[in-house]
């Protein structure tokens, strides 16, 4: 039974245990008000994105957050805004198509030779800018035995699988035993050469990374870890110590940023974040623009704020300090750079995957807001791939056609 929460600070003798963390999530206004002192935006978007997306913080997260400034990036990666039910140029909640690459429950086989398998949806913790929040906390996408079998069944049948990945929700919410079942079954299958978790528990929950973990985890390498790092002041002594123990047992760690309106979108915060990564010996491996979800237009940038960031590391930082920069799309990840970026065409950033299919993604420029990079400007030729909008979204529409085009 969940503690008064007068009673849930860091002097508790269980504070460091993780299940205890995970049992006294914030999850209500009274609660959160021990550690913040929530705005009246804050309260009233408690009570109404209750039934659009779970909400939820744990005790650990929330005392990084500043008490006094609803602008603090660890606070608003967090907190529910009004922001979230504002108007937004897409409703979408699945924007990889991640359901019509799913052929079984929760599997996503959208590469030849590896799928992302969702093995639960539950998290310690659901960030408000969330690439799968049509998904975590949602009963819906629980899975059963019979469900993880039929997803290890599908991989063992697949024998072009090579590198399976496990993510959700956070696989890490299991138990011991819940992911030696899977490990093992997935050290099985032959074709099976490499097993990575993507968890954010280094960053929201550190006390999650025990010796009991690591020990698991390193009965069954090649394991690897990539986690979710977005602000220098996610870097604590806590979660340095659970890098560290990941990496006494052989697990390489890397780290996928999610660019973010005001939270991280300047060459100075990005710098002391991958700066502070690689002194924790973690990898910057992706820096994520973020996906045109419902609800989330205040936290996206354009795409030339993340391409003049870029510009800004190269050559003032070591070059294993700078992640690549991408933009996850159905077709599958494009780095956002020249090579792969065509131009602007109106409020759609133009650019080609990695198999060539034309993908115009919707990006746009916030009434003003000065770009710190100028793209070409180009047409999207007749047959591109995008994002279908809200009929009623204020967006420069070229004509576009394809698969998912706007209609």
């Amino acid at each position: 039974m969940d503690e008064s929460s007068a009673d849930i600070t860091p002097e508790h003798p269980q504070w460091a245990e993780w299940r205890w963390q995970m049992q006294n999530r914030i999850h209500s206004v009274e609660a959160l008000e021990e550690w913040i002192e929530p705005t009246a935006g804050e309260r009233e978007a408690i009570e109404k994105t209750s039934d659009v997306f779970r909400w939820n913080v744990t005790p650990y997260y929330a005392q990084l957050m500043d008490a006094h400034d609803a602008s603090c990036p660890i606070r608003r990666q967090v907190v529910p805004t009004m922001d979230e039910l504002g108007d937004d140029i897409v409703a979408e909640l699945d924007p990889l198509d991640e359901t019509g690459h799913s052929p079984v429950k929760n599997l996503i086989h959208n590469y030849e030779d590896r799928v992302a398998f969702c093995v639960t949806a539950e998290c310690a913790i659901y960030c408000r800018y969330c690439l799968r929040k049509r998904m975590v906390g949602d009963a819906n996408f629980f899975m059963r035995t019979d469900e993880h079998q039929a997803a290890l069944d599908y991989i063992a049948e697949h024998d072009e699988i090579r590198d399976v990945l496990l993510t959700g929700g956070d696989p890490l919410t299991f138990n011991e035993d819940n992911l030696e079942w899977l490990l093992s079954r997935l050290r099985a299958i032959d074709h099976v050469e490499l097993i990575r978790f993507g968890s954010r528990m280094p960053v929201k929950l550190p006390y999650r990374i025990t010796d009991e973990l690591c020990e698991l985890l390193e009965r069954y390498h090649p394991i690897w870890v990539n986690t979710h790092f977005n602000h220098p002041k996610e870097l604590t002594d806590e979660a340095a110590a659970a890098i560290d123990r990941l990496k006494q047992a052989g697990v390489p760690v890397g780290n996928q940023t999610v660019l973010l309106r005001g939270i991280n979108d300047d060459p100075e915060t990005m710098k002391a974040l991958n700066e502070g990564l690689v002194r924790m010996r973690v990898r910057p491996y992706y820096l994520y623009q973020a996906q045109v979800i419902g609800g989330t237009q205040h936290l996206r940038v354009p795409i030339e704020v993340g391409m003049h960031i870029m510009r800004r590391l190269r050559g003032r930082t070591s070059g294993f300090a700078i992640p690549t920069y991408v933009l996850d799309t159905p077709h599958g990840k494009v780095p956002l750079n020249r090579s792969y970026v065509k131009g602007r065409a109106g409020d759609y950033v133009l650019m080609e995957t990695y198999d060539g299919t034309l993908w115009a993604e919707p990006n746009p420029v916030p009434d003003g807001h000065p770009l710190p990079v100028q793209l070409p400007s180009v047409s999207l030729p007749d047959e591109v791939d995008t994002i279908p909008l809200d009929e009623g979204a204020n967006v420069n529409r070229p004509e576009v056609s394809g698969a998912r085009a706007a209609g």
